[in-house]
């Protein structure tokens, strides 16, 4: 009787720690996209510029971002994780030394495009990485970890670079040379990823355009944009202008409060996507969208009172705002997408949340100068709260 070929087996799923390792090079790099968020204080009363002066370098990064999303999807996908992985891990140690020698507004505003850059190509093929090593069987795992890993970074940045800005001489030099340490044991991490060098050639079409998905899954991505494009506008205007609120209008310019404003935010949202792990997606979705309307109405609250709570209450429920959006989105789409084309998918599902996040907070920012701080957020709360509810009405009529 002839033998039948037994069939192959299956590939051992990893142990969970090097899942966790593969997400630590996301953590890094988005720990150096927020720690300047408590040094603006500082770098404003030695360099002097204004809140819409503030906004723009923020815009830098963002601009480096939203152009770096444009190839680094698509060259991760073709080239593999690891050649994009590598040198966006650099460019951040670069930017480190830039901040930490800043004298000038242009300088500042390269360091953050420097930021921007290596943040794009993270989100894109690194979120891919977390993924591919977390294997088929656990996807929305790696989805999970991806998604936190990102906003974990973002919010350990600013709370270190605070507390170091008002224990330590020298605050822009110390935060940056132990951020691009951090940097350093990242480039380690992406070294030993257990991924195969080479991705898919066979990809056809120009190396830098507009990040897309496949047909069939562009209803996926904007659901989840729906949601997670408010939710990181959000906390894209704390970020740039919380430090002035704190200052202006609540009399505060202590970093570490503004850096703790920040990591609660992000500990927030961090906190959510662990919470609501097992919900569906369009649970997941709806509530990412309320908490963002509760943040905007607690944020108008903050500046008519000149209050501190529901200031810190609006950082927070912003931050579960991103946080839920980010992880709805990314399940979808990790979930739905071929991989060969998942990270040029994380591409375009940031790429469309971080346009608004970028050119909203500067809008805002100029228009506070001409109107003031409270006409200015007030302004802003009430379109996220419009956006945010038409998030959640998609969410929630879509199966």
């Amino acid at each position: 009787m002839p033998q039948v070929a037994a069939p192959p087996a299956e590939p051992t799923a990893p142990p969970k720690w090097e899942i966790w390792l593969a997400a630590w090079p996301i953590t890094a790099v988005l720990a150096l996209s927020n720690a300047a968020t408590p040094l603006y204080v500082l770098w404003q009363r030695e360099i002097g510029f204004s809140a819409g002066m503030l906004t723009v370098i923020y815009a830098s990064y963002i601009a480096g971002l939203l152009g770096t999303l444009l190839v680094a999807g698509v060259a991760s996908d073709r080239l593999g994780r690891k050649p994009v992985l590598l040198p966006a891990v650099a460019l951040g140690v670069l930017a480190c030394l830039v901040f930490a020698t800043a004298t000038s507004v242009p300088a500042l505003a390269v360091a953050r495009l420097l930021t921007g850059i290596g943040v794009g190509a993270v989100v894109s093929a690194g979120m891919a990485a977390v993924t591919e090593v977390a294997g088929p069987s656990r996807t929305r795992l790696g989805s999970l970890l991806a998604s936190t890993a990102m906003v974990l970074g973002a919010g350990l940045g600013p709370l270190l670079a605070g507390v170091l800005a008002e224990t330590l001489p020298g605050p822009t030099v110390a935060v940056f040379v132990l951020e691009a340490a951090l940097l350093v044991t990242a480039l380690l991490a992406v070294l030993r990823m257990p991924l195969p060098g080479k991705g898919n050639r066979a990809i056809t079409g120009s190396w830098i355009r507009l990040p897309s998905v496949p047909r069939m899954n562009r209803e996926h991505l904007l659901r989840g944009l729906a949601v997670f494009a408010p939710g990181i506008t959000a906390t894209g205007f704390v970020l740039s202008l919380g430090p002035s609120l704190l200052s202006d209008l609540l009399g505060s310019e202590s970093r570490i409060l503004a850096g703790g404003m920040a990591f609660v935010m992000f500990a927030t949202a961090t906190a959510a996507q662990f919470a609501v792990q097992r919900f569906p997606v369009r649970t997941i979705l709806t509530t990412g969208a309320a908490a963002t309307v509760a943040s905007m109405a607690a944020l108008m609250l903050a500046v008519h009172y000149s209050s501190t709570p529901p200031l810190v209450a609006a950082a927070m429920l912003a931050g579960a705002g991103q946080g839920l959006g980010q992880l709805g989105g990314l399940s979808m789409l990790s979930a739905e997408v071929p991989p060969e084309r998942r990270a040029e998918a994380n591409a375009a599902f940031n790429f469309g949340g971080y346009l608004p996040a970028g050119a909203l907070p500067v809008a805002v920012g100029y228009l506070s100068d001409a109107t003031g701080l409270t006409t200015g957020s007030t302004t802003f709360a009430l379109f996220m709260i419009t956006t945010a509810t038409l998030g959640a009405l998609t969410a929630f009529r879509r199966n």
